[in-house]
């Protein structure tokens, strides 16, 4: 079986990581949750005071740190999936907060982060035999993927989801004020001037708003098994 690159992209909270993650697992490729590298830097920003009362963020200080943010994943033997690190330092609960998730739009419609952040990711992807997740990664990341989905659901959905999520962790949460968190990042995502959100022209299209989670995965391992061949 032929190793290759695997690029999933869509929209927040649509389920994409949670597949990317168990297809990574089932076929021995290396996973890669882009999304959580840019909720670190939003994270670095916050620990630094980068962010002004008003919600701006002070573009200068940021882009002058970004050569001291260094994003990485260490495998979690209790889980059996990666945990994203900053600097060193784990951060996968603090990156899933809402005070993060109110602010990770703006932190990733900026150019120079995009710029670090994609660097690291094709320097992840140089081997293929990856599983990558993101907004971008079929579109810029590795435009010549060789199996590229874009997964969608309603925005009632994800919020819901989104919120259940919180709640399993003991996280407070809100559903109303994570609905409004997903449409906001909706509209940011896809207008954005840097790589927007967007299906790649020759991505599978997949809407899993009715679908659990077991059928999705099985979905994704078998347009997995048309490209790389059967085992």
């Amino acid at each position: 079986m032929k190793k290759i690159t695997i690029a999933i992209d869509g929209h927040s909270s649509c389920g994409k990581s949670t597949m990317a993650k168990d297809l990574a697992r089932r076929v021995g490729y290396v996973y890669v949750d882009t999304g959580a590298m840019y909720r670190s830097v939003t994270l670095y920003a916050l620990q630094n005071n980068l962010f002004r009362e008003d919600g701006t963020i002070d573009e200068e200080g940021l882009e002058k740190a970004m050569p001291d943010v260094e994003v990485s994943f260490k495998f979690n033997p209790e889980t059996g999936r990666p945990d994203a690190y900053l600097n060193g330092c784990l951060v996968e609960d603090e990156i899933r907060g809402m005070e993060v998730s109110n602010r990770v739009s703006i932190v990733s419609a900026l150019p120079f982060v995009r710029t670090a952040m994609v660097a690291q990711q094709r320097r992840m992807g140089q081997e293929k035999g990856i599983v990558m997740d993101g907004r971008d990664i079929g579109t810029t990341v590795f435009p010549d993927a060789e199996l590229k989905v874009f997964v969608t659901a309603t925005a009632e959905v994800r919020a819901q989801r989104r919120y259940d999520e919180l709640r399993g962790k003991g996280q407070e949460a809100d559903y109303d004020e994570i609905l409004k968190n997903v449409q906001e990042r909706d509209y940011l995502d896809s207008h954005r001037e840097v790589s927007p959100l967007r299906q790649a022209p020759d991505a599978l299209l997949l809407d899993n708003s009715q679908m659990t989670i077991p059928e999705q995965n099985e979905w994704l391992l078998q347009r997995f098994y048309e490209v790389a061949g059967e085992e």
